[in-house]
């Protein structure tokens, strides 16, 4: 049935559409006609009121990547829609579904260097896969909808739909639709791709699987798992394939890559197929693909191979030292006593990689973190966003110290709204992994990654209405722990450890992956070149 609705009721009505149930934002001037009718549908949508648009668009994402739906972020015009860039940005490197919807200035002020007037649609091109400015209110609510079209369709990624101000004041006819269905890209799956893929894999001795987060993006955990069965090879991940297949696993490996365990760099150096999923070799959906390929092949069994296997991650294991608080060893705590059943949200760093390495993930959407961009400031605001879309989970946003300075406002975000997220600050004192990289690469000439200073983050998070704790040892920050997931309050454990803890192993820059070294490997280097 057709309704006369203005502007910012189309707006809210095509949300509830596509079955939107939360949005994160900021008001302000230019939006302001959309927030007031969000205020007489909050029993509809659930606006969660961020610190900063950055955070908005962090948490759409992190929402997003936790439940597979398409994430929603709103500002206003001029600074308000610029403050979202690094949020876009951040989705669009890893594909992520985001609609961040934005308000402008009058159609007759556009162009003129109005007050808060930017052209977002022109800044944001570079970082969405679509974009548009909405002058017609005959063309809104069509618009929308194919914005979140476009958002999940193919290979996913956040699109921008900025609205004038007097659109969302206008009136015009609205009728109801059912949102469009999305399907899967098939057509391009070629049968002579399938053929030489399933080729390769018979005459493979040595397979080699590799997961990317394509696997995730198209719920194909299922298939991937029977797929490895299959074909009987050792699986290793990118930090966007993680727990499509289980970090328990016997033919699990770990990451591949610069931090990437030794058993999967040099295995994968060692094979004679490196099967890649989630990259786009045969160019389709992954779970169409593997569907395919799993009704056609014939049982694989590589028992020499996997033995191999097996051997090298008991020469190469992970370890750390475990004489005093570290980051693995906080990783391998919040393992055990969530029972490998939490949401892990991460900034970007050597905790980072600490919490790819030493958390087994069992499942998809378990991981949320910037791969891409590499977005410090990225953690919290996901960390919202996914408790927000997952609220009987634990859910637990990994930071070093540096990154906390960049979000730690989003603190008062999770206090105003009761949002019960645990930020564990794994606290170095130091800019980590660019540290890291001087004291092995740039003799030891700390430039600007030195963070000893008078900032008491328990006392900040204390100040926005958390709770908070700091701990030196990994006694302390079981109880701490314990506390802060009974409490189902947002709380901050402040986790202070060594400022030269590295993240192992490592491959130098420009080396290759088989000559990936950890600490014992450099400590006998050392004493070679002394000799």
């Amino acid at each position: 049935m057709k309704q006369v609705l203005n502007g910012s009721e189309i707006v809210l009505e095509c949300l509830k559409e596509q079955g939107v149930d939360t949005v994160f934002g900021y008001p302000g001037g230019a939006i302001l006609n959309i927030y007031d009718e969000l205020y007489k549908q909050s029993d509809k949508i659930h606006h969660v009121l961020t610190s900063h648009e950055q955070g908005a668009s962090h948490a759409a994402d992190g929402y997003a990547r936790a439940t597979g739906k398409v994430g929603v972020c709103m500002a206003t015009s001029g600074p308000g829609a610029t403050n979202l860039v690094t949020g876009l940005a951040t989705a669009y490197m890893d594909s992520i579904p985001v609609v961040a919807i934005t308000a402008n200035v009058g159609v007759s002020l556009l162009g003129k260097d109005s007050f808060q007037e930017i052209d977002i649609k022109g800044v944001t091109m570079p970082v969405t896969k679509h974009n548009y400015i909405v002058k017609d209110i005959e063309k809104l609510a069509d618009t929308i909808r194919e914005a979140f079209q476009i958002a999940q369709s193919g290979r996913k990624g956040p699109v921008l739909v900025d609205i004038t101000k007097d659109v969302t004041a206008a009136k015009t006819y609205f009728e109801s639709m059912e949102p469009a269905v999305i399907h899967p890209v098939c057509e391009t799956i070629k049968e002579k791709s399938v053929k030489e893929a399933i080729e390769m894999i018979e005459e493979a001795k040595q397979p080699y699987v590799l997961l990317g987060g394509g696997c995730t993006l198209s719920d194909a955990s299922e298939q991937v798992r029977e797929f490895v069965k299959k074909i009987d090879a050792p699986v290793c991940d990118t930090l966007m394939g993680k727990g499509v297949f289980p970090g328990e696993d016997p033919a699990y490996t770990g990451m591949l890559g610069m931090h990437g365990t030794k058993t999967s760099n040099i295995g994968v150096s060692q094979s004679d197929l490196l099967i890649a999923i989630g990259t786009r070799a045969i160019i389709g959906d992954v779970k169409a693909v593997l569907t395919i390929l799993n009704r056609r092949l014939s049982q694989q069994h590589h028992e020499a191979w996997m033995q191999e296997i097996q051997d090298m991650k008991a020469k190469y294991p992970m370890t750390y030292h475990q004489e005093r608080l570290s980051g693995p060893g906080l990783i391998e705590k919040i393992y055990e006593l969530t029972e490998g059943d939490a949401i892990i949200t991460t900034e970007v760093g050597q905790h980072q990689m600490w919490a790819a390495q030493y958390y087994k993930y069992e499942r998809p959407r378990q991981f949320l973190t910037s791969g891409g961009l590499g977005t410090m400031g990225y953690g919290l605001g996901a960390a919202i966003g996914a408790k927000c879309g997952c609220p009987d989970k634990v859910v637990v946003n990994i930071a070093g110290d540096g990154c906390f300075r960049m979000n730690m406002n989003e603190i008062a975000t999770a206090t105003r709204s009761e949002i019960p997220v645990i930020e564990v600050v794994v606290n170095n004192h130091v800019l980590g992994m660019v540290r890291q990289w001087q004291n092995l690469f740039y003799g030891e000439r700390y430039s600007s990654t030195t963070l000893y200073d008078k900032v008491d983050f328990v006392k900040l998070a204390e100040a926005m209405g958390a709770k908070a704790k700091r701990v030196e040892t990994i006694e302390e920050f079981e109880a701490a722990f314990k506390e802060a997931v009974a409490s189902n309050e947002p709380y901050l454990l402040d986790c202070i450890i060594d400022s030269d803890d590295k993240v192992w192993p490592m491959v130098a820059p420009g080396g290759s992956i088989s000559d990936a070294f950890n600490e014992e490997d450099l400590e006998k280097q050392k004493q070679e070149e002394s000799k």
